[in-house]
């Protein structure tokens, strides 16, 4: 499975804008969004001080892409597939391309507090640690439906990582479209979130469909 796996701020100061790679210490003072000075948060790289120009309209397309497929951690290819396949259902196409990686199983299980984040989430899911609807799911590009149960499985649950995880659970935040059961650690898909219940950036998911229709 293709994977990035350079230094994860370098892309938060690409974008110019936190993209909650590293959990909570995103949120903190160590962030280089934070540390730098705004006339000193430019883009990583020799040329990153150069004199900013004008973006044409394929730049600014392509840097909102990139901005989405970076804050998921997604591949180009997947990602690519998982436009298509947003296309290819009725309605927006923006609302449904947000609304499938919001699906993502290595999504939910950030989402629902069981990873600080999705790079952790995304590993906890291949290393077999969860089930969907009772059996195991190790692929993290799987797609959750309305009412699925995702929940940890009982060999995992006696690895130290989860032990006494029910209390770091009890004390995070589900969105509402999810609902968590600290206890048994495990979770459920209310329904697919609509727009204005995933919780991100201010993206512009008109110019990724733009992107993708040249």
């Amino acid at each position: 499975m293709a994977r990035y796996t350079g230094p994860v701020c370098r892309l938060c100061r690409r974008e110019g804008m936190k993209l909650y790679l590293k959990g909570a210490r995103c949120d903190g003072p160590k962030c280089p969004i934070v540390q730098r000075q705004p006339a000193k948060n430019f883009p990583p790289g020799q040329h990153g001080q150069r004199r900013t120009r004008r973006p044409s309209e394929f730049g600014l397309q392509l840097r909102e892409k990139q901005k989405v497929r970076r804050f998921y951690g997604i591949m180009e290819g997947q990602f690519r597939k998982h436009f298509r396949e947003a296309e290819r259902r009725g309605g927006v196409t923006g609302d449904n391309l947000l609304q499938i990686l919001e699906s993502r199983l290595d999504n939910v299980v950030y989402r629902m507090g069981f990873a600080d984040s999705r790079r952790q989430a995304r590993q906890l899911v291949r290393h077999g640690h969860f089930m969907v609807n009772g059996r195991k799911t190790n692929i993290p590009s799987f797609l959750v439906k309305a009412t699925d149960e995702v929940s940890v499985r009982q060999e995992s649950r006696r690895r130290e990582y989860f032990t006494g995880y029910g209390e770091v659970l009890a004390t995070r935040r589900a969105p509402e479209w999810l609902t968590v059961d600290s206890t048994n650690l495990s979770g459920k898909i209310v329904s697919l979130p609509a727009r204005d219940q995933i919780e991100v950036p201010t993206f512009n998911e008109a110019l990724i469909v733009e992107h993708y229709s040249r």
